[in-house]
């Protein structure tokens, strides 16, 4: 269930609405139609105080936060990840959006979400990391600076490059150039047959690493250890076969490379937040 609690003194200081969804608190913020040339349903800066809390059930489009100051808490994975000062969070398009204060601390961050139908490829891709180092500051300046273009002249040229400054920034993120060459063979490999039974040694071989610096090489590289990492990008192909064919939920699981429908079951419950059964439905 969607809920949303802000703690006493938390305010947007920065909120812009594309031409997608627009929740009640967005209400009166300023519009920029721009934004969605690149799928932006919106975008904003939040200064959050303690017994701040956001949840939503089914966030529909890929959701990035970038921590500017303090520390907070961002469900992940099926578990809560510590985002803190100079680091970013990507998280994959219907799965649970759900962020928090941590106890006694404030936290500031811009976001971005994105609006992406179910039967069209998202911004995150085999390499996209779920969490990392990243400077939010240039994101936080692109955001506010299309909300005073949007509020004082509104220029279409400075639009344009406002809004395509916050779409780069993303990107340079959700689609680093940086990766290491073994990483990206590893998982382009992996992807073709996400059925297989795929172990931490077998990945290594790869790679031509061993198990353990590939461990490594994964945690800095993608924020999640490589067996986690091929759990997402099975689950995120489970989301795709659910959403555009009638296969049984069993075959789905045969074809993503789970032994057995309970475990597919349970474990797309804990990382995307409900069932199969429910997310096609």
């Amino acid at each position: 269930m969607d809920r949303e609690t802000l703690g006493p003194g938390s305010r947007l200081a920065a909120v812009l609405c594309g031409e997608y969804e627009v929740t009640e608190w967005m209400r009166g913020e300023p519009e920029c139609p721009l934004l969605a040339q690149h799928g932006i349903a919106h975008c904003g800066l939040m200064l959050a105080r303690p017994s701040t809390e956001i949840v939503r059930g089914h966030q529909s489009g890929t959701y990035m936060l970038a921590c500017i100051e303090g520390e907070g808490v961002v469900l992940a994975d099926g578990r809560w990840k510590r985002i803190g000062a100079g680091q970013a969070c990507l998280l994959p398009p219907f799965v649970t959006n759900a962020f928090k204060c941590l106890p006694g601390k404030s936290w500031s961050f811009v976001w971005v979400r994105y609006a992406e139908s179910r039967d069209t490829r998202p911004i995150v891709t085999a390499v996209s990391p779920v969490s990392g180092c990243f400077n939010g500051l240039p994101l936080k300046a692109a955001v506010e600076g299309l909300r005073a273009e949007c509020l004082g002249e509104s220029s279409l040229p400075a639009l344009h490059h406002w809004a395509e400054l916050i779409h780069q920034y993303v990107l340079r993120f959700a689609q680093p150039h940086t990766t290491d060459e073994r990483l990206w063979r590893v998982w382009r490999k992996v992807e073709v047959d996400l059925a297989a039974d795929w172990t931490l040694d077998g990945l290594a071989r790869i790679a031509f690493v061993s198990g353990e610096h590939l461990r490594r090489m994964c945690h800095k590289e993608l924020g999640r250890s490589p067996m986690q990492h091929l759990t997402h990008l099975r689950l995120q192909r489970a989301r795709e076969i659910l959403s555009t064919s009638n296969d049984k939920i069993e075959a789905v699981a045969r074809q993503v490379g789970f032994e057995s429908v309970t475990s597919f079951s349970n474990t797309f419950l804990k990382w995307i937040g409900c069932r199969p059964s429910a997310f096609r439905d």
